[in-house]
């Protein structure tokens, strides 16, 4: 009878551990498979997406837009992104410096920050440049630890010039320097930011803004255009515009035109809107509107990483203008008063979709190489051993995310889709793109090219653009800590490889 028992209790034993090990067995398993090695090329990362395109196939040189790559860049194929730069024989037509630090450093408002600096400040100092010019920057890093890069915002720079960590370059380590060089092929409002340790060197201060004037420059007289750059930061909270808690003050005569550049930062769309007269929408992301209307009574959305060009006629009467960027603080423009007091956002937003005259491509979207999907969703798993709700891509979770992969010339058809239930702003490295229609609606108005496309929950967008310029390229969320957390994947051409590795004796970690 002792027996009996004695062998129920040892059954029963060993039928709840077979089921414990059922349950566990899987959690381990998929723990262990989340884990990343101390460094790993991104090449090597998830599963190739060919996008329905042959795996393999040779460029198409004879694509209209395609082709070789823009002006001033060297492009082969087999060959690592190292060898992707600007032509070696064109001097530099600006050439900057910038030192890095990690310091703490006072505000223009007197107001101490401990973060990172560039050449003592934050934000870094403008650059600018006329299109067709050689950019040329030397980056030092003095005192920030884990190292730094310096990534060009919406500039399609030749891929060894990209910045990103791991991918085109090893972050610079303190007492070492990385020199990059790109050719300005496209006027436009731009900014840069390191690309190591996004998440926390970017809101801690390694920024500032590119502005590429186009060529001739303007010149005074008749017709001249005030341009003032309006770079919005939050300071561990502190809402800023160029460094300024207040209202930056601009003067511009009645009757002149005045061109805002805005850049927004941050991680969500900042709303801007003007009161005190009409606007127009002059460019997004770098790339003018075809026919911009004007515009009253609606706020203009600007993603995150986004830019938006406002251009204004001051009253004749010379009544000073207000342009809102997110809230009370903003940019004056004004000459006999800067008496602007803010107003509260427009209830409409001006729909992208339909704004502007539509004008022809230089290629057909409906003729694509390649289409890939990019749908966004979120479940619980493990990512690098940590559990969590994570962020996935077509259902998967990082690493086992799409390579799409491309040939020099393909025409690309991309549709963006978000089930995740938070809202993504999606930055594409390396290239713009078109946008063809959101929720299935057809865009009407002027050709929307952007680099940084918000993405809001339930929404869907399908975009296209020409692969013509060869590299290993990022395709990721600009909420950094998102991207963090797994909301990454990258655009590989054929025959293009990377030396570089996150992680690694280099300590690379792009996000």
């Amino acid at each position: 009878m002792h027996r009996n028992r004695r062998g129920g209790g040892r059954v029963r034993l060993a039928v709840a551990c077979a089921a414990t090990m059922g349950v566990l067995g899987p959690l381990i398993w998929l723990w262990q498979d989340s884990l990343l090695p101390e460094a790993y090329s991104v090449a090597d990362m998830g599963y190739a997406d060919y996008g329905g395109g042959p795996p393999g196939s040779s460029g198409h040189e004879a694509h209209s837009g395609g082709g070789a790559s823009g002006h001033g860049r060297q492009a082969e194929a087999g060959r690592d992104v190292t060898r992707l730069i600007a032509d070696a024989d064109l001097p530099a037509d600006v050439a900057v410096t910038m030192v890095a630090r990690k310091q703490r450093f006072q505000l223009p408002s007197g107001r101490a920050f401990e973060g990172y600096t560039l050449n003592g400040q934050s934000p870094g100092p403008v650059i600018k440049a006329t299109k067709g010019q050689l950019v040329q920057v030397r980056l030092i890093n003095e005192s920030v630890p884990g190292g730094v890069t310096l990534h060009w915002h919406g500039v399609d720079v030749p891929n060894a010039a990209d910045g990103v960590a791991g991918v085109t370059q090893d972050a610079v380590g303190i007492g070492k320097e990385f020199t990059y060089r790109f050719v300005a092929d496209q006027a436009g409002t731009f900014w840069y930011h390191s690309h190591q340790m996004s998440h926390e060197q970017v809101r801690g201060g390694l920024l500032g803004a590119l502005v590429v004037e186009p060529a001739p420059r303007r010149t005074a007289g008749t017709g001249e255009v005030t341009d003032v750059v309006a770079l919005a930061h939050l300071y561990n909270g502190v809402r800023t515009v160029n460094g300024l808690e207040g209202d930056v003050r601009v003067e511009v005569p009645p009757g002149a035109r005045a061109r805002v550049r805005l850049i927004n930062t941050e991680y969500g769309v900042m709303p801007a809107w003007v009161s005190g007269a009409p606007y127009r929408l002059a460019a997004v992301d770098g790339t003018e509107i075809n026919g911009p209307a004007p515009v009253q009574d609606k706020a203009v959305g600007v993603a995150a990483g986004g830019r938006a060009d406002i251009e204004v006629t001051m009253p004749e009467d010379g009544s000073p203008v207000r342009v809102h960027l997110g809230g009370p603080t903003g940019v004056v423009l004004g000459s006999k008063s800067y008496d602007a007091p803010p107003v509260s956002r427009p209830a409409a937003t001006l729909d992208l979709l339909t704004y502007g005259t539509r004008a022809p491509l230089a290629f057909d979207p409906g003729k694509p190489d390649r289409r890939f999907q990019y749908d966004m969703g979120r479940r619980p798993g493990f990512l690098d051993g940590v559990p969590g709700l994570w962020w996935t891509i077509n259902g998967r979770l990082y690493p086992d995310v799409p390579m799409f992969h491309v040939a020099e010339g393909d025409v690309v058809r991309m549709r963006i889709a978000n089930n995740s239930g938070e809202a993504h702003p999606m930055h594409l490295h390396g290239h713009h793109a078109v946008v063809l229609s959101r929720g299935g609606v057809p865009a009407t108005g002027s050709p929307w090219w952007v680099d940084s496309l918000e993405v809001g929950v339930g929404e869907s967008y399908e975009i296209a653009f020409v692969a013509d310029n060869p590299g290993v390229w990022m395709d990721h969320c600009h909420n950094l800590p998102h991207a963090s957390e797994g909301l990454t994947a990258h655009l590989m051409y054929e025959g293009v490889t990377t030396p570089f590795t996150v992680g690694g004796p280099a300590g690379n970690e792009p996000e």
